[in-house]
């Protein structure tokens, strides 16, 4: 049975928007492309996840996708993150998909190692895995292990509620706390956090 990571885009013009302040509508986008880029690049190279799925409704995030050898799922309907995500479940199901792990493609410190620790987490199920924000307030990866076992629901204050999720579906409950994979890229304070990271993936724009 496989391993998927399902990885849900915003539409690359429009994402990041709490960064208008210090970033022009360019500058977004080419951000938005380099972590895009540099999420698929580290999933695609651990052993353990067959599969790399990118769910948006963004058509230039799905090309991007499929250019870096992801698999795609077009988004549809009214834009709504966990409902995608539910949609994109459904889908990986079809293939004895034995874990699902969702991971945003807005973390610029994101590693291989880091993924891996949250997939081993998946060899005995029923268990949700979720990692935190820095703020310990919005989740940031999370494991789910069979596919389906809770519902998604991201958003505002979603660690807990994810926690809250795992518990009822008496699943086992794994909370992964690790610095890379706390930090995500929302508010000009991120961007100085991520400053050197990000410099680095400049490296990536010549391959989009």
């Amino acid at each position: 049975m496989t391993l998927w990571a399902i990885v849900p885009v915003k539409p690359l013009q429009r994402g990041k928007s709490r960064l208008a302040s210090v970033l022009s509508p360019q500058e977004r986008l080419s951000l938005n492309q380099r972590l895009l880029a540099h999420t698929l690049h580290t999933l695609k190279g651990i052993p353990e996840l067959e599969h790399v799925l990118v769910v948006s409704r963004d058509s230039t995030a799905l090309a991007l996708a499929r250019k870096l050898g992801a698999r795609t799922v077009q988004e549809d309907g009214a834009p709504h993150l966990n409902i995608a995500l539910a949609r994109a479940t459904v889908f990986v199901r079809r293939f004895a998909t034995r874990g699902v792990l969702i991971v945003p493609a807005d973390l610029p410190l994101l590693t291989a190692e880091d993924v891996s620790i949250m997939l081993n987490y998946a060899h005995d199920p029923p268990v949700v895995a979720v990692a935190p924000d820095r703020r310990r307030q919005g989740t940031n990866a999370l494991l789910v292990s069979p596919p389906g076992l809770i519902e998604y629901d991201f958003g505002e204050q979603s660690f807990a509620r994810h926690c809250a999720l795992a518990r009822q579906a008496g699943a086992r409950l794994e909370i992964v706390d690790l610095p890379s994979l706390a930090l995500d890229v929302d508010i000009p304070e991120d961007l100085a956090l991520a400053g050197k990271a990000l410099e680095e993936l400049g490296s990536m724009q010549d391959e989009l």
